[in-house]
């Protein structure tokens, strides 16, 4: 599912506010659950294991900050519905609204996709910046305690452990329980759900998990203040490598390598002016040259798989719990869609809270949530089987999809419209389905004009 299919957030289908929930994590994914949870509950109780400053900050618990994010559409459009007025608290916290059709250049089979043919705003901050907006947005509603240094330690369950209902913590005062009628995993690829429904008695979720052995290193470059260039270069079988380079606050930009299968980036700066000098574009290495270097820390984070967790294929589930975001699935962030991921899952959420029946409300969502993964999980795993290399389930259809892919990008190198169906479907606006529609089918296939010479 994507922003065109899922429905909008409505305040007003959730009338009466009542009891307590907790969220575990204060990810993305747990901040923009606290938001539709506090519809709910009279209070939300948040709490996350790192310090939160009051300014956007690095932090332990998100390693991957420090490399690109930006907010795709759907991302955007989610959130703004659920806190009017974020994108300009976005802008004035320093980020930035490029023209995705003008300003960011695609590179993909052998040369940059053509500008499309309409605007399409992306959002484009800092990692840090993304969360603290999102946060202190979060703090201001009225019944929401965010608790940082509070670390999890179990579910509080009844006899049976039939229900969830609330949490054990630790936090630098001692040991202490909060009660509560729904509790939320938002903790990401660290959760320990998994493991305590096998020690309760319950079943895991299947695991799906697609090798990639990916790894990113991040430089932060002095920008120009009117400068307002980005750069994507995918790898592509067999080039294991590729880069990207997206303007953030302050006047920097992150540029980032990164390689698939071993073929890690180094973390010294000659090595990597020699790895950017690989790429089939000079952009990058040009970037690096001629721009000066904030620091010489050079920031490394591997990813080895995409991993998805298939609770949506349970049948049986402990009441009051639910996990959310990347503790459901978490892939190759190449696409760039993770928060975008997370927002819509919180729109499901809230979905799913606003039905009379509170029953079964773990599955009922989980059924929900997944189709917002598949689509996603689709675009990043299918992508990723282009590699011999890649070990996993393979989705059907993906040898198909990704030659049809390949002759659609090749036409985009001129086709500005085919250039624009493909941006709708990487900002999760459409689903990679409307790539197949008759319009576009007809102008991936024709033949190209013939070149007479003579």
């Amino acid at each position: 599912m994507t922003l065109a299919t899922v429905s909008p957030y409505d305040p007003d289908q959730i009338t009466e506010r009542s009891g307590h929930a907790v969220v575990v994590g204060a990810s993305m994914a747990g901040l923009l659950a606290t938001r539709v949870l506090i519809d709910r509950f009279e209070r939300v109780t948040l709490i996350e294991k790192d310090s939160l400053p009051d300014e956007p900050a690095l932090r332990p618990g998100i390693p991957q900050a420090r490399h690109i994010h930006v907010m795709q559409k759907a991302g955007l459009v989610t959130v703004e519905n659920l806190f009017p007025g974020y994108s300009d608290d976005v802008i004035e916290a320093g980020g930035l609204v490029l023209d995705l059709a003008s300003d960011v250049k695609l590179y993909q089979e052998g040369d940059f996709l053509a500008g499309g043919p309409m605007r399409i705003p992306q959002y484009t901050a800092s990692r840090p910046v993304f969360e603290q907006v999102t946060r202190r947005r979060v703090a201001e509603l009225d019944g929401v305690t965010i608790l940082d240094e509070c670390h999890f330690s179990n579910y509080l369950v009844d006899d049976q452990a039939s229900t969830v209902e609330g949490v054990s913590v630790r936090t630098a005062d001692g040991d202490r329980e909060l009660d509560a009628e729904l509790v939320v995993d938002a903790t990401g690829r660290t959760s320990r759900t998994p493991a305590w429904l096998e020690n309760n008695g319950y079943p895991a979720p299947p695991r799906d998990e697609v090798s990639i052995d990916l790894a990113y290193s991040t430089v932060l470059l002095e920008r120009p203040a009117e400068t307002r260039r980005a750069f994507l270069v995918l790898p592509h079988a067999p080039r294991t490598r590729g880069a990207a380079a997206f303007p953030i606050e302050n006047g920097r930009w992150l540029l980032t390598l990164g390689g698939m299968h071993g073929d890690y980036p180094p973390t010294d700066p000659e090595g990597v002016l020699e790895y950017a000098a690989s790429l089939p574009v000079a952009d990058i290495g040009r970037l690096l040259e001629e721009h000066a270097w904030v620091s010489e820390d050079i920031s490394y984070y591997p990813i080895p798989s995409s991993v998805r967790h298939r609770y949506e294929d349970l049948d049986r589930f402990p009441d009051g719990l639910v996990v959310i975001g990347d503790a459901v699935a978490s892939f190759n962030p190449i696409y760039g869609q993770g928060m975008s991921v997370a927002a819509l899952e919180a729109l499901q959420f809230h979905h799913t809270l606003a039905t009379d029946d509170q029953g079964g409300l773990a599955l009922r969502f989980f059924e929900r949530a997944a189709g917002v993964v598949d689509d996603a999980w689709s675009i990043a795993v299918g992508s990723d089987f282009q590699f011999p290399e890649t070990t996993g389930p393979k989705p059907f259809g993906t040898n198909l999809v990704n030659r049809y892919v390949a002759r659609l990008h090749r036409k985009a190198h001129t086709d500005g419209r085919l250039a624009d169906a493909f941006n709708r479907v990487i900002i999760m606006e459409n689903r990679p389905t409307s790539l197949f529609r008759p319009s576009v089918v007809w102008r991936v296939v024709k033949p190209s004009p013939r070149v007479r010479y003579g």
